[in-house]
């Protein structure tokens, strides 16, 4: 749906923005985790597992509001193939919110890890024990959580390119701050 205001809402931006340092963390706590075995591993995974979780609510809540709100116009001379870009990595970019935090939790189902959320809230395991299961999870979320770190790549080259060549006002409707640019 697309609605004929310039901006998010402010409720889209915060989550936009709040959810895009939870995953920028997560990536980096993740890539700890896999290369390290000090101590400070354990740490690693109790933050990555309740964050993982806390993404994963978020990006439902934030489904719902964009649902909800829609999303400004793009601009009308913006090419097709650019259009069409815009709206596929949306898609991915909701599907991995989504995919990641439950790839994770059923892995951790399958090697019967329990899912820790603070102190002794536990989540139910909602796959069962299997190790060959658990390998094809974590495989998966591993490649996955590459093609995600490069689709933030390419969200931020694209933001740039909307905010310093293009001046559409693309970059503006998500920017917490008006630049004075753009339609």
């Amino acid at each position: 749906m697309t609605i004929g205001r310039q901006r998010f809402t402010v409720l889209q931006r915060l989550l936009h923005w709040f959810m895009a340092v939870c995953i920028i963390a997560m990536l980096f706590i993740g890539v700890g985790m896999v290369s390290t075995l000090s101590t400070r591993y354990l740490t690693l995974v109790s933050i990555h597992k309740p964050l993982g979780i806390a993404i994963l609510v978020l990006a439902l809540i934030r489904l719902g509001v964009r649902f909800r709100y829609g999303a400004p116009a793009l601009p009308r001379d913006m090419p097709e193939p650019m259009k069409l870009a815009a709206h596929l990595s949306h898609i991915i970019f909701y599907g991995l919110m989504i995919i990641m935090p439950l790839l994770g939790w059923g892995m951790l189902s399958a090697a019967a890890y329990p899912v820790s959320l603070v102190g002794n809230l536990y989540l139910p395991a909602i796959l069962p024990q299997s190790d060959s299961l658990h390998t094809l999870l974590w495989d998966a979320h591993r490649y996955l959580a590459f093609l995600f770190f490069a689709l933030i790549l390419l969200h931020l080259a694209a933001a740039l390119f909307h905010a310093l060549v293009r001046r559409d006002g693309v970059f503006e409707a998500m920017a917490s701050v008006r630049t004075g640019e753009g339609p």
